[in-house]
């Protein structure tokens, strides 16, 4: 049924369309399409006129009705897009003053340029937005500048400056005993340092850890960005603050443009060593210094460094054609690389074998050691603390403490007396106070070592005890009323077996003897196997040989110097009485003889042998000068006896083997002998340093360095920065305390002698110096200078050749070790200090322990800006991230944990 529907409308279909083309043609359909497109088309048109006409209409009629009316903003933006730019004017005033101004605009200036000028105008050349970055730094320098004037930076620099960098050297010093404490035999890497100094870091702040700041780039340019968007909230206004897109550009100009630079410049080992040679490009390099380095370095690469530049200036100087004169002085200087060369190789050879010990360690293989007497030793500040240390460990401190303070004793004794007795010439008043008071020493000194209270005592003949305790009661009390004790207690210390015989044989005798200076390093003997060649010293057989010494050579050689006291006289100058000796001196040579008379004071003899005793050691247990007198030292008797004295050491230091031992001594003597006025070497303070006798326990340990300061330390600015520094820089603190208290009271006696009661007002107008409008000035400056010669951005400076950087570590150690001074040698030994300039120069030489150290001034500086916000608390959170941090957490709360279960 369906089948046949379907076929009869198909059916029907198909005769009507044949029936419609036989009637209108075949292009009668395409005619019928165009009309039916007509139709629909003008319908739509006349539909769209007539609803636009009614639309209007109808919108005009709801003109007053309760719709919300169209935004205001529309039609202001619309009218701004209309309106031309207008200029935005900028005040170009930021600090107040002139000089610091400019160079700050023009650091604006090439910032702006160099780091968004150059992309922003390929995206618009709208300078709005460039003007609106400008604006938003130099509001943010405006809050700055007026933050800064109302600051007192006088504390932060005196301080917490000097604080946080003897911190940062503790924890260096404690790092690098962890190293040398470990049980294996390989040496710590940098990497070991590194690590192991972060450990110590958060073991002693136990608050924060700078570790992923200073080794990992990432996280260092996320800690600038966090800094700077907090910065920026504290310094530019809320609205501009709020601007996202403007607040992204000034944090990545600061971040990355401006303090990632400059820390990495600050942070770099190399300049920092190159700085430091600038800073003492005056001193001249000294061949003794620079062979202790090379001694002393244990960095192959310096070695090889030097070793390759001397072999160099080795072939230059062989490849010259020289005569006469000038031959001799080439074959000098070819000795003095050859012998650089063999020590560089000797010195490789040992530490890469790893046969390198300490020189202390190798004493036993030095043959006989110097000897030092036990009169030497116990008024030498420096070889008295490793006497004092042994006496404490063999329990024989009270007899040295009680010599010490006898002697101090008696030295304020004469002064008081003496003083009672030109006021009894005078015809003044005379008052028991002062016997009253040496009285009272007197009996401390009895009841502190020989009573029978005493502990520890002093064993001594109870006879002796006794005759003094009759003698206290029933006499006054005179600065010779210790003496007979004082000298059993001396004989007891020399010849009793636990004392003195057996410090000689002590390391602590040896580490004395490095100390001060007398312990040579026994040779660089090349291999071990004997084959190598053995030489000591230079060329010319003496390691203490300058190249001017290898260079010259005396042409007074066969002189000969003869010369005694003939006469002795009391002089009169300006109100002052002293003795003066007449010295009659022969100088015969192979064709002439010279006579002439000089005059000495016994002052100019002490200060003459203080000089050559510390020029050559080997003179301080030959040469023995007369002692010094207080009272009735102008009697002609006793200066009978000590012109006889005197002669007698001018005679045993002319002899000819002792000159002959010491070719240098000559010149020194000489010098001394000649006609004209004695220039003194040493100061009147050197030569007057009493030793000191107090005794003190030992200060406990604290983490911070500035915790550590007693005695109202922190009233007196000098002496609390220099303490800090001698603490930390030559480890004084954890040694022997009497040394450290020895140090205090020189400090102090200097800083009265030198300034009395004004440096602290020095200081503080130095502080107000640096701090002044044109030092301010002066750094930005170079600051700019720096960033952008010429006014073009620097490019990134090529890293030198590694060769390069090695000799220049070699040439900063070498300068700093020949600005040392030989005062603070004799205070505190020259092997400590040493140690502690090359342990400072050492600390410089990794760039992530630099960073940590310019990032621990960054955050003190910030904290002194800004003290009424918590930066404390802030830079421990943006620290939190360290896993150092959280490692000793956890190692803290499994401590912590035992004990919390117990209770």
């Amino acid at each position: 049924m369906l089948a046949e529907t379907s076929l009869s409308i198909w059916g029907w279909g198909s005769l009507g369309v044949v029936l419609f083309l036989v009637t209108f043609g075949p292009f009668a359909i395409f005619y019928f399409a165009f009309y039916i497109l007509c139709f629909v088309g003008g319908g739509f048109v006349v539909t769209l006129l007539f609803g636009k006409t009614n639309s209007e209409k109808y919108l005009e009629q709801c003109e007053h009705t309760l719709l919300p009316p169209t935004s205001v903003g529309i039609f202001k933006c619309t009218e701004e897009m209309k309106c031309e730019a207008r200029p935005i004017k900028i005040d170009r005033r930021l600090t107040g003053a002139n000089i610091i101004d400019e160079p700050l605009q023009q650091v604006i200036q090439f910032s702006l340029r160099d780091y968004v000028q150059y992309w922003y105008y390929t995206l618009s050349d709208d300078e709005s937005f460039l003007l609106e970055i400008r604006q938003a730094l130099q509001n943010a320098l405006i809050q700055f500048s007026t933050r800064s004037k109302e600051m007192d930076w006088q504390p932060y620099f005196t301080t917490r400056l000097v604080d946080d960098f003897a911190t940062h050297l503790r924890v260096f010093r404690k790092a690098q005993q962890r190293i040398t404490e470990k049980d294996d035999q390989m040496k710590g890497t940098a990497e070991d340092l590194v690590d192991t100094f972060f450990k110590v870091e958060v073991e002693m702040e136990k608050e924060v850890c700078r570790d992923l700041v200073c080794t990992s780039p990432k996280d260092e340019e996320g800690f600038l960005r966090d800094l700077c968007e907090v910065l920026l909230y504290l310094l530019l206004p809320p609205g501009d603050f709020q601007n996202k897109i403007m607040r992204y550009f000034v944090r990545e100009i600061l971040a990355r443009g401006v303090l990632l630079p400059l820390i990495n410049q600050l942070s770099d080992p190399d300049y920092i060593n190159q700085y430091v040679i600038w800073m003492i490009r005056d001193s001249n390099c000294n061949y003794e210094a620079f062979m202790n380095v090379i001694k002393l370095s244990d960095n192959v690469g310096e070695l090889e460094a030097v070793r390759d530049k001397a072999g160099e200036e080795l072939q230059y100087l062989r490849s010259l054609d020289t005569a006469g004169d000038d031959i001799n002085t080439i074959k000098n200087q070819i000795n003095s690389l050859l012998y650089v060369v063999k020590v560089c190789d000797s010195r490789i050879q040992r530490l890469q074998s790893g046969k390198e010990i300490d020189t202390v360690k190798l004493a036993a293989n030095f043959g006989k050691l110097c000897t030092v007497p036990l009169d030497n030793i116990l008024v030498d500040n420096v070889a008295l603390q490793f006497f004092m240390d042994y006496m404490q460990q063999t329990g024989g401190q009270a007899h040295l403490f009680f010599w010490m303070t006898v002697e101090g004793y008696r030295v304020t004794a004469q002064q008081q007396l003496e003083v009672l007795l030109s006021r009894q010439r005078d015809g003044k008043h005379q008052t028991n106070q002062t016997k009253g008071l040496l009285r009272a020493a007197a009996v401390g000194i009895y009841e502190q070592y020989l009573s029978e209270k005493a502990s520890p005592r002093v064993n001594i003949d109870d006879s002796l005890v006794a005759k003094l305790a009759e003698t206290l009661n029933h006499e006054e009390p005179t600065p010779e009323i210790f003496d007979d004790i004082q000298r059993k207690v001396y004989e007891l210390m020399l010849r009793d077996e636990r004392f003195y015989p057996s410090f000689k044989q002590n390391a602590l005798y040896v580490r004395m003897l490095a100390e001060l200076d007398m312990l040579k390093d026994p040779s660089f003997r090349g291999s071990d196997d004997g084959e190598g060649e053995s030489f000591n010293g230079s060329p010319t057989s003496s390691i203490n040989l300058s190249l001017d010494d290898l260079s010259n050579v005396s042409s007074d050689e066969s002189a000969q110097l003869h010369a005694y006291i003939s006469d002795t006289g009391v002089c009169n100058d300006h109100g002052k009485t002293y003795a003066l000796y007449a010295i009659t001196v022969h100088r015969r040579n192979p064709t002439s003889e010279e006579i002439w008379k000089t005059y000495r004071r016994y002052s100019d003899f002490h200060d003459f042998h203080m000089r050559i005793t510390e020029q050559f050691e080997n003179l301080a247990s030959i040469l023995k000068l007369p002692g010094k007198r207080t009272f009735n030292n102008m009697d002609r008797e006793f200066l009978e006896k000590r012109k006889k004295d005197l002669n007698a050491y001018l005679q045993l230091l002319l002899n000819p083997e002792i000159m002959k031992a010491s070719p240098a001594l000559g010149h020194c003597v000489y010098d001394f002998l000649e006609n004209k006025a004695y220039s003194k070497g040493k100061g009147d303070f050197a030569r007057k340093v009493p030793p000191l006798m107090q005794k003190t326990d030992s200060d406990p340990e604290h983490c911070r360095v500035a915790a550590q300061l007693d005695d109202n330390v922190d009233d007196n600015i000098p002496l609390r920065v220099m303490l800090l520094l001698m603490d930390e820089v030559f480890d004084l603190k954890e040694r022997n305390q009497w040394l450290r208290r020895n140090i205090k009271n020189l400090l102090q006696q200097l800083i009265r002698a030198t300034y009395g009661d004004t440096i602290n007002r020095k200081i503080v107008d130095h502080v107000d110096s640096m701090t002044s409008p044109e030092q301010v000035a002066d750094a930005v400056k170079r600051f700019r200078d720096a960033f952008w010669p010429n006014g073009i951005l620097a490019e990134t400076v090529p890293r030198r050749d590694k060769d390069i950087r090695m000799r220049t570590r070699v040439a900063g150690k070498t300068k700093l070790l020949e600005i040392m001074p030989d005062e603070l040698k004799h205070i505190i030994g020259a092997e400590t200090t040493r140690k502690g300039i090359l342990r400072v120069f050492e600390m410089f030489q990794h760039t992530q322990l630099n960073k940590r150290m310019v990032y621990v001034f960054l955050e003190g500086f910030l904290e002194t800006l800004f003290p009424q916000y918590k930066f404390h608390e802030l830079f421990s959170k943006l620290h939190s991230r360290s896993e150092q941090m959280q490692r000793y957490k956890q190692r803290l709360q499994s401590t912590q944990a035992p004990s919390l279960q117990k209770r």
